[in-house]
């Protein structure tokens, strides 16, 4: 039997990444001077300090049938790894077409005295209800501050009456295959649990999202480990628990972490934003394989990513991007593989300015090109708890939609898979004419109306659809908590 990708979250799983944790404390280890754990030395002194600040997350979700969650959950087209990858619930299973009220149980972390908890955004991203149980028994509800499903990370807030136990952030960058770790977590919803390994190998790309540098660890984490942290020998997290690679959901000895210098600002820019604003280009790129680059003159053995396609009015065909070139570094720093490259874009702010070394027909360059912000409508998807995305009617979307020039209304460009608005069976294209039996016109009234129900705490908001000239109703429902 061949092995397959899971979540490591106890129930829906997906792959993707998850978190790390910051903070002071009198339950944290002195800085990072504290001398290395070696080999042979008990775990429990670390483990005292730390374990205090790790939580078990519930997530509860309208449910789905599990037949749909399978097929949602569909291999990465193009991935290496894409028959291997499947959800929680394996082959074999009987499908079962009943809705059900669905809990996920997960794994997070303090990193603020305050209240604030990171985790995955797969645990608790898209959840109508979210409890956090301490080690100490202490049971609190939380609400979403924020959420990034690129990387996977959610961060949590919880009111306390006191100050709560919280870990710090490590250097995942001086982390070296073979160092220590320790992982901490809720496998398969038993409570806390601790298990030791080490950095079996750094930067590894398993097909889960366009950011992918995950630390894999032989530390036994299991499904229920997704956002818990692992942790190196002086206390700090080094990585965030986000998946497995098993024939059966159970460890065999290879799991992935998201790195604390991915992680750490994520989750502070959710903090202060409550999304994540990334650089954006407007290109689609694709690997330099050795016979591409033959073709275009260059070396078998040259490194970079190719330019296959340069979005018309984009930041980088305003910069003078072009089809062909290939990238071989930004602002300095060298873009030796393809994924190397949407990594570095992203890390501008949106605004800056970024220098692109290009190989062109054989001749170095520099391209110099003011970096845009993700378009709209993925922002909007992602941020907007129902998971919807909408678009004005202009001529163009009119004619597409085969839409008459009297026709009002908000269309929804884009439905983020596993939100309220997928499970409600909305789809791009729909056209929202009503919401809450009110009329709108545009999109911005679209999303004040739908904004407003959230507001008023209501548990669902019905819109009126029309879909390729027929209209009918659908019940919204409106996830609460979030932010």
């Amino acid at each position: 039997m061949k092995p397959d990708m899971h979540s490591t979250r106890h129930g829906r799983g997906r792959l993707a990444g998850a978190l790390a944790g910051a903070a002071l404390l009198a339950f944290t280890l002195s800085p990072a001077t504290a001398p290395a754990r070696v080999a042979g030395e008990s775990f429990a002194p670390l483990v005292r300090e730390v374990s205090p600040a790790v939580v078990n997350i519930a997530a509860s979700r309208e449910g789905q049938p599990r037949e749909a969650a399978q097929q949602r959950t569909a291999p990465v087209p193009g991935s290496p790894l894409e028959e291997f990858l499947r959800r929680f619930g394996g082959p074999g299973a009987r499908p079962d077409t009943a809705p059900r009220r669905a809990i996920a149980q997960g794994s997070g972390f303090v990193v603020d005295p305050a209240g604030y908890i990171v985790t995955n955004n797969h645990v608790a991203g898209d959840a109508t209800d979210i409890s956090v149980t301490f080690p100490d028994g202490r049971q609190l509800g939380a609400r979403l501050v924020g959420r990034d499903e690129k990387t996977d990370l959610a961060l949590l807030k919880v009111e306390s009456d006191r100050p709560l136990p919280a870990v710090r952030w490590g250097d995942s960058d001086a982390v070296e295959v073979g160092d220590w770790v320790l992982a901490v977590g809720n496998p398969f919803g038993l409570g806390g649990t601790v298990t030791a390994g080490i950095v079996s190998a750094r930067g590894r790309d398993i097909q889960a999202g366009p950011y992918d540098d995950f630390l894999q660890l032989d530390a036994p984490i299991n499904q229920g480990n997704s956002g818990g942290p692992a942790f190196d020998m002086r206390g700090a997290v080094i990585g965030v628990n986000t998946a497995i690679y098993s024939p059966n959901g159970g460890s065999v000895g290879i799991g992935f972490a998201i790195p604390s210098a991915v992680a750490r600002p994520v989750v502070e820019e959710l903090r202060a934003r409550g999304r994540v604003e990334r650089g954006w280009i407007g290109v689609a790129v694709q690997p330099l394989v050795p016979e591409i680059a033959l073709g275009l003159g260059l070396q078998a053995t040259q490194d970079g990513a190719l330019v296959a396609q340069v979005e018309p009015g984009g930041p980088a065909a305003i910069g003078g991007l072009r089809q062909g070139d290939v990238v071989v570094g930004v602002d300095g720093k060298p873009v030796n593989r393809l994924r190397e490259l949407p990594r570095a874009i992203a890390a501008v702010k949106p605004g800056a300015t970024a220098t692109l070394d290009v190989i062109r027909r054989g001749a170095a360059m520099k391209v110099e090109l003011r970096v845009g912000s993700t378009p709209q409508a993925e922002r909007a998807a992602a941020d907007e708890p129902a998971g919807l995305a909408f678009a004005p009617l202009t001529a163009e979307l009119r004619a597409r939609l085969d839409l008459t020039a009297e026709a009002r209304g908000a269309a929804i460009a884009q439905v983020r898979e596993g939100s309220p608005a997928q499970r409600a069976g909305l789809a791009p294209g729909d056209l929202v004419v009503e919401v809450g039996g009110e009329k709108v016109g545009n999109p911005e009234q679209a999303a004040r109306a739908i904004a407003g129900a959230r507001a008023r705490h209501a548990a669902s908001v019905l819109l009126l659809v029309d879909r390729h000239g027929a209209e009918r109703f659908v019940a919204l429902r409106l996830p609460q908590g979030a932010s």
